[in-house]
């Protein structure tokens, strides 16, 4: 099989696009990061410029210190990495089981995954919080952590049971043959080998619980156990909306996820393309 090579008037006009597409891209973060920087003489400015006249960073110690953003960051933390703490848990565990084993209700069980996915978020609202209520926890971040727990579960376990399928079963069996436990050679073996897909099953759940809006306006009423989207949400009035304050504090919540990326930068390109070749 030969391949094609491009020339260099397609590649030119590859890197012109790409370029563009950057622009595109990062030209409305860098308007947000420039709307937090205006004074309070400019908010409603219609200038494009990315950094205006007299750029000030009140709005990030109004966020800070005059608004409750700590506290909605100290509540999405806890409600984020609990999710996914857990879902990688049973993500890990019920991917090895559905790859590995067959049982009954194996088709079943994959299948019903597969159509939950099927179906938008904002569908399951009605049944989990009429299941919240009866469990007494609506208004919880716990209550919350099962609604997003429950939502990306099903992603979780198709992206690990399609990495399981990559890894050879003559692995497990060697570590058997050592000695091994079947739970022994799952957590020395196995797991190990699956770091790509865990980290982008964390990376998954973490962001469903970092940026949602919609169930946490549902489960969620008492302002001191509010998320970021649902304090950040607060700012923006019927007749006023802080807009400084508001995107300062769309930066601040860009920060960890951005940091998040970074972090966990090697594992990304090995992670996207888990179960695309099966050994």
């Amino acid at each position: 099989m030969t391949v094609k090579r491009i020339g260099p008037v397609q590649r030119v006009l590859v890197h012109v696009a790409l370029i563009v597409i950057t622009v595109v891209t990062v030209y409305p973060i860098l308007q947000i990061i420039g709307i937090s920087l205006r004074p309070g003489d400019q908010l409603y400015s219609t200038s494009l410029a990315l950094i205006p006249e007299h750029a000030t960073a009140k709005a990030y110690h109004v966020i800070l210190f005059e608004k409750d953003f700590l506290l909605w960051l100290r509540n999405s933390a806890v409600v984020s990495l609990t999710v996914t703490v857990i879902g990688v848990s049973l993500a890990a565990t019920a991917g090895y089981a559905f790859s590995r084993y067959r049982f009954p209700g194996h088709r079943v069980g994959l299948t019903g995954f597969l159509l939950t996915q099927m179906f938008p978020a904002t569908m399951l609202l009605l049944p989990l919080y009429l299941l919240l209520q009866k469990l007494h926890l609506l208004d919880s971040l716990m209550g919350l952590v099962i609604a997003y727990v429950t939502t990306a579960l099903p992603f979780c376990v198709w992206t690990m049971k399609g990495y399981y399928d990559t890894i050879p079963r003559d692995l497990e069996e060697a570590a058997l043959i050592d000695g091994l436990g079947p739970m022994g050679a799952f957590l020395r073996i196995v797991l190990p080998l699956s770091t790509p897909a865990l980290t982008i099953t964390a990376l998954f759940s973490f962001m469903a619980a970092w940026s949602e809006f919609i169930v946490a306006r549902v489960v969620l009423q008492s302002s001191d156990l509010f998320t970021l989207p649902l304090g950040l949400a607060g700012l923006a009035g019927t007749f006023q909306t802080e807009w400084a304050n508001y995107a300062a504090g769309s930066v601040l919540v860009c920060i960890p996820v951005v940091a998040l990326f970074l972090a966990l930068n090697r594992f990304l390109i090995s992670g996207l393309t888990l179960g695309s070749v099966k050994g």
